[in-house]
């Protein structure tokens, strides 16, 4: 295997593989489930709860830096997300689906939040400091990608498969295996393809002891910071209104004109929410930085 590789075999990739798993998990499993029937309070609980790896994902970072390779996670990490799809792709006919997919939804967001870390480190390993500064832009806007690909272009392709099976299970559970099918794919894909940094290297024998004071370590020095607490109020309740609104906009969107909401199908709510949308929220980032470096953040 290479120490290096030209960036653009695996920083796009990289980056989509990322994003996918969290749009399945956080935005396309609140459409899969009221599509089943599923009432929008249970939606909205058993798929808030998901977000919860990606909330606490600091607590085992200190992990993945002392065991195994960067490279060995995201490579290990894309192996049981694939799992984790096919797993709900196989459980969604069945009679026990909500507890099956759940349970497999679990695997899918913990094993993507790890990837996460994995592969954000390991993008600073991969490239000196002029290819981290030039591929920023690609990376996000990879990451994007695979948000307009995910809740855009698969809930659009699910709508129209349950128009031409007539059945709304198969059609889901359908556009799981092809999602499976493509983390299968980049695993295969990665596992050849990433560069082997030797900077990229965990810390031989290790001991229970010693992860467990590198744990404590991360978190003291985390609460050690100047003005941790005003920071962590400010980060809550500035995220607060958009956690409120998430999973009830993508109910209200989809949901029957009886009950309150728009009627979209789902193939008006891919293009409507999955495509138009995103765009425009790249399109809004891409403003803000602009108008944020000409006049600070404090104004806007």
């Amino acid at each position: 295997m290479k120490k290096h590789r030209n960036p653009w075999a695996w920083v796009p990739s990289l980056y989509f593989a990322e994003g996918l798993p969290y749009v399945a998990v956080m935005t396309v499993s609140v459409i899969l489930y009221k599509r089943l029937g599923m009432s929008n309070a249970d939606i909205t609980f058993y798929t808030s709860w998901l977000y919860l790896p990606w909330m606490i994902k600091p607590l085992w970072s200190p992990f993945i830096d002392l065991i195994k390779t960067k490279r060995w996670w995201i490579v290990t990490m894309q192996l049981l997300v694939g799992a984790a799809l096919g797993g709900v792709a196989f459980t969604i006919p069945g009679p026990f689906y909500l507890k099956g997919t759940l349970c497999f939804f679990w695997l899918m967001a913990f094993s993507s939040a790890t990837h996460d870390i994995a592969a954000d480190g390991f993008y600073m390993l991969g490239l000196n400091q002029h290819e981290q500064t030039w591929f920023v832009g690609i990376r996000s806007t990879f990451y994007r990608v695979a948000t307009i690909f995910g809740q855009g272009i698969l809930v659009m392709v699910a709508g129209n498969l349950e128009v031409c099976t007539r059945n709304i299970r198969y059609s889901w559970s359908l556009i799981f295996y092809f999602m499976a099918g493509i983390f299968i794919a980049l695993w295969l894909y990665h596992h050849y393809i990433l560069p082997c940094p030797t900077e990229d290297k965990g810390i031989k024998d290790v001991t229970a002891r010693g992860l467990f004071a590198e744990l404590w370590h991360s978190v003291v020095s985390f609460f050690d910071k100047p003005q941790v607490l005003v920071g962590i109020l400010f980060m809550v309740f500035y995220r607060m209104p958009e956690g409120l609104l998430v999973k009830i906009s993508a109910l209200f969107l989809i949901d029957a004109p009886h009950n309150g909401g728009l009627g979209l199908s789902p193939q008006e709510y891919g293009l409507v929410q999955g495509t138009v949308g995103v765009i425009g929220l790249t399109i809004g980032g891409i403003l803000g930085g602009i108008v944020a470096s000409r006049d600070g953040l404090k104004k806007w």
